[in-house]
């Protein structure tokens, strides 16, 4: 595959944008990437050099029932035609509300944002409005938006202060968590976890057995407020939220990415007790009442419920990985799967580390099965049996590649 357009534009991006592609999408990038697209449809995207990808990342999660959805589609457009950036709200905004306090289990009320980092942001500020507390706990190398606080230690930008109230701790470790609430008695805020662990550049790890109950009953006697960072595999695992999955209950859910089937929004959902505390937090965006990005949502979690999205991508994810593995094993190279099928983190297991992997994720993609090499995937409700064959095709193909370079 040639993506010589998309490299050429990329350096005419490159002199008015800084990095050309800013954001997540510029580690994406090298010289021989497809940087650019051109169009999309389903499962599928065609890049500026013509170029057909399965698309395995799903935009980094948003895509969830396939591109151009016309159901999706046409309710943001009939909202659009009657308004979408308005001087009052529309009532598409109540009704998604409600939707969402019916669909997710165990919250009373919703707020809206654009982005994940707008609802773990406001989260972590009504649990601070709950309890006059400062501190937040979270999980080494847990990812909540780009926000300063949020980022490592010395990131560009940042100051040493940004992190002065968060403290970090080991997933998977209940009693480092009960360590760091006694470290700053009557004065930790909030827990924030992903409900189990997705970092970058790592295998992905699940809940062990009686870990969220422990959270869950330690925040409960210490008067920390548990918020589950359901941005990411939110409807991937349950479509009443990923902790029911995992048996227990948030006071604070965060919901974005796939919410709206790629139309700008993320919510945060809650539960009575906080309120309250909602009420009286201050924080908006001059596109947070966009109703239109509403529209697509209200109608994106009707068409999940009706095609029972979580278990279609549960079993679609199963097979990819399955197949994925065998291809591997066939060339005598061993492919690991981490996380949950509908969010699967491969890693090509070899002494030469990291780069091995990225070589194989970079003739997967050569081929035509967008992955990327320091992400977790993403399975939608788009991707069909002739995904699945194409790119069990393409994968036997690129370790044939790797066995021919060695």
């Amino acid at each position: 595959m040639s993506t010589t357009k998309s490299q050429e534009l990329y350096r005419r991006a490159q002199q008015v944008i800084p990095k050309g592609v800013s954001g997540h999408y510029g580690y994406a990038v090298d010289a021989e990437s497809p940087v650019f697209f051109e169009s999309s449809g389903g499962s599928r995207f065609i890049d500026i050099d013509g170029n057909s990808y399965v698309d395995w990342m799903c935009a980094y999660g948003p895509m969830i029932l396939g591109y151009n959805h016309p159901i999706v589609d046409e309710a943001a457009q009939r909202q659009m035609a009657a308004g979408n950036t308005v001087s009052l709200a529309g009532p598409v905004m109540v009704e998604l509300a409600e939707h969402l306090v019916q669909m997710v289990s165990g919250v009373d009320w919703a707020l809206f944002g654009k982005n994940g980092a707008d609802s773990t942001g406001l989260a972590v500020m009504v649990a601070r409005a709950a309890t006059g507390r400062k501190y937040i706990v979270k999980v080494d190398g847990g990812y909540h938006g780009s926000a300063p606080w949020m980022q490592a230690t010395g990131s560009p930008g940042t100051v040493a202060e940004d992190q002065a109230l968060v403290c970090s701790v080991p997933w998977n470790d209940a009693a480092a968590l009960q360590r760091a609430i006694d470290a700053h008695p009557d004065d930790v805020a909030c827990f924030i976890s992903s409900p189990y662990h997705h970092p970058v550049f790592a295998d992905n790890v699940l809940p062990a057995d009686g870990y969220w109950a422990a959270v869950e009953a330690m925040c409960r006697r210490a008067g920390v407020v548990l918020i589950v960072d359901d941005v990411r595999a939110g409807f991937r695992i349950n479509l009443a939220g990923s902790h029911v999955a995992y048996g227990f209950q948030p006071d604070l859910v965060c919901f974005g990415k796939a919410l709206g089937n790629g139309y700008p929004i993320a919510a945060l959902t809650g539960t009575d007790a906080l309120r309250d505390a909602a009420t009286e937090t201050f924080y908006t965006g001059t596109q947070f009442f966009n109703a239109a990005p509403m529209a697509a949502a209200l109608a994106t979690l009707q068409q999940l419920a009706e095609v029972d999205a979580a278990q279609r991508i549960t079993e679609t994810g199963e097979r990819l990985s399955r197949g994925l593995v065998e291809a591997a094993a066939a060339h005598g190279y061993e492919l690991r799967a981490s996380g949950v099928p509908g969010m699967p983190y491969y890693r090509v297991l070899s002494d030469a580390g990291p780069a091995f992997h990225a070589r194989w994720i970079a003739e997967c993609v050569k081929r035509g099965a967008y992955l990327l090499s320091y992400h977790n995937a993403f399975v939608s409700t788009a991707h069909s049996d002739a995904d699945l064959e194409r790119t069990w095709e393409i994968s036997d193909r690129a370790f044939q590649a790797l066995s021919d370079s060695a």
